[in-house]
């Protein structure tokens, strides 16, 4: 598999390299930064603890790592908990808490907006972790991972989207070159409380809304495949790519010749240095400057 890489330079270059910044984070062991506990029903996954609960009527799911990272990142997977889970893992390994909650048939509506404001609410506020954490939406979770950073760019560390829906007339409408899902559509037309001609016309699906990420300078890492018949790479990455461009966004895309609608990569090391370079690096670098 041939991937070709387009790299685009960091409002962060000036801390550190991207090297720097991504090959250690530092870990403090003191009991502030021992791991957390949550509600609901305890069980190991891939090493690591996992904490299943209801919130605002929501299934939610947050994964703790062993010791926990300075300034007590996260990553917030917004779609297929547990689908190709190398960064969410090398993260954990690295003292990032992995949170999730399950809006996944509210296609980023107002609605599911509004329950991730909820869980965001009790991580930070009741939890204590980073007020910015970053982003992971995969396929249909680009949608509310941008819907919901649209609305709080302040508290958003970085965005990676891979495959990610960006209009849900693409997907799951089909009303491009996509094979759309008849099924979902009816379902997402119900979510947003439109009939088909208003969705048709609806202009604040993700590729409309980058304004506000480009002002709060947040920086965006997509990944997708050139061969996408389901979420395809023209009526959704490419968009928001000459979009944010041209807005003066910071846009990294990763893409992979000939491959159609898979996540990740076989190598995710490019994926977790822009994480880290964004998030848990820098606030190790900022807290190991700061005088004791």
């Amino acid at each position: 598999m041939k991937t070709t890489v387009i790299r685009v330079a960091s409002v962060l270059a000036v801390l550190a390299t991207s090297r720097l910044i991504a090959a250690e984070v530092a870990v403090d062991k003191s009991p502030a930064r021992t791991a957390l506990t949550f509600p609901g029903k305890k069980t190991p996954w891939n090493g690591y603890e996992r904490y299943d609960f209801t919130f605002d009527k929501r299934h939610c799911t947050v994964v703790t790592p062993k010791s926990v990272a300075v300034g007590k990142p996260w990553i917030w997977r917004a779609r297929f908990f547990g689908h190709r889970p190398e960064v969410d893992l090398a993260l954990l390994g690295k003292g990032f808490h992995l949170g999730y909650i399950d809006v996944a048939n509210l296609f980023g509506s107002p609605e599911a907006v509004e329950h991730w404001n909820a869980f965001y609410r009790l991580l930070t506020e009741k939890h204590g972790l980073a007020k910015k954490p970053a982003l992971e939406g995969m396929s249909r979770g680009g949608l509310i991972v941008f819907n919901w950073a649209a609305k709080n760019p302040e508290k958003v560390a970085c965005i990676y989207a891979d495959a990610p829906v960006c209009d849900f007339k693409s997907w799951p409408g089909g009303k491009g070159k996509g094979s759309g899902s008849p099924e979902c559509w009816q379902l997402c037309l119900k979510a947003y409380g439109l009939t088909e001609a208003e969705a048709v016309a609806y202009k604040h699906n993700p590729i409309d809304n980058l304004e506000p990420l480009a002002r709060a300078h947040v920086p965006l890492l997509h990944v997708s495949g050139n061969a996408d018949k389901v979420v395809p790479l023209e009526e959704n990455t490419r968009i928001v790519e000459e979009r944010y461009k041209a807005l003066g966004g910071k846009i990294d895309v990763i893409i992979k010749d000939g491959v159609g609608h898979k996540h990740g990569l076989d190598d995710p090391k490019p994926i977790i240095e822009f994480i880290l370079k964004h998030t848990a690096g820098v606030a190790a670098l900022t807290e190991a400057l700061l005088p004791r």
